[in-house]
């Protein structure tokens, strides 16, 4: 049974992090990844605001992370991570090929959008489909796109994207707006958001490969070159089931150290329950707790 100080359950841009920090701390860890490196960053087609990098295309950016964790030869297993277990004290994580021992593990595993669950989604996703307007947004500077939500991310992403694009459609099927008093007012009062309620999407149209146009239920077709989705996000903890471990609204809550409530079990990134999910502050919150876990192994 292989055996590390840490395991980094997940290779987004806070796994990568946590694994660089602790590979230079001199650490023993390993990263478990079911898919390609990088995460949700490989479905965002442009990052403009990560500091320092004007202008790169995600999956470049998650490459350049990744190529940083291969140079410090931090070990990268891919697998699918189907529980964590302590007996005796011991942490076990276990895939789908194998039991790891850990004497702390580091929870990055994020969490992955809500789908329309439409045909043709999945194909046309970093292609016209989004779930990130601030990562997205610029290169549909004055086009038509369309905003599926009726939660506070929806109107603050339609109103985000009404300056950038010449028209923004917001569509919604609850039958009562989620969002807050002060976001419908100020959605209502823009000229460029038409808002579309009690309708739900039937069809994705695309172009040579991207979204062209919408089908409503009613057969209403409206010309799109973005569909930005905010219909909530579902964090991937499928695997921490058999543990007592404190979740709010689905997601793990930590203390100022990224501890969870199990000790020797940190958690960063999107995975956790906080009020800014974005690429720099999952660095910020990777870099903690990858802090704090070699604080504690130094205290064996």
């Amino acid at each position: 049974m292989k055996k590390f100080d840490c395991v980094i359950i997940g290779a987004g841009i806070a796994g990568m992090t946590a694994a660089l920090y602790l590979q230079r701390a001199n650490v023993s860890s390993v990263i478990i990844e079911k898919g390609a490196p990088g995460g949700i960053l490989n479905f965002t087609s442009t990052v403009e605001n990560y500091p320092g990098v004007p202008n790169i295309n995600g999956v470049n950016l998650a490459m350049k992370v990744y190529e940083q964790i291969k140079q410090l030869d931090v070990p990268y297993l891919y697998g699918d991570v189907k529980e964590v277990k302590i007996e005796d004290q011991q942490k076990y994580v276990v895939t789908e090929k194998e039991t790891i021992m850990a004497q702390t593990i580091i929870i990055a595993s994020g969490r992955t959008p809500k789908e329309l669950k439409l045909p043709n989604e999945e194909k046309l996703i970093g292609r016209g489909i989004s779930w990130c307007a601030i990562c997205d947004g610029y290169q549909y500077k004055n086009k038509k796109v369309g905003v599926v939500g009726s939660g506070n991310s929806a109107f603050e992403e339609a109103l985000y994207l009404s300056n950038i694009a010449s028209e923004v459609f917001l569509l919604y099927n609850t039958k009562k707006l989620k969002a807050e008093a002060n976001l419908i007012t100020k959605v209502q009062a823009k000229n460029n958001i038409k808002l579309i309620p009690d309708l739900q999407i039937k069809t994705l149209e695309e172009t040579d490969d991207k979204l062209s146009a919408i089908i409503l239920e009613n057969e209403e077709k409206i010309i799109l070159a973005g569909l930005f989705v905010f219909i909530g996000y579902q964090p991937l903890i499928y695997y921490l089931t058999n543990l007592p471990i404190k979740c709010e609204a689905g997601y793990l809550v930590v203390n100022e150290k990224m501890m969870t409530s199990v000790p020797g079990i940190y958690a960063c990134g999107d995975v956790i329950k906080k009020d800014v999910y974005q690429l720099t502050t999952a660095v910020g919150e990777a870099a903690i707790a990858a802090t704090f876990v070699k604080k504690q192994l130094d205290l064996r």
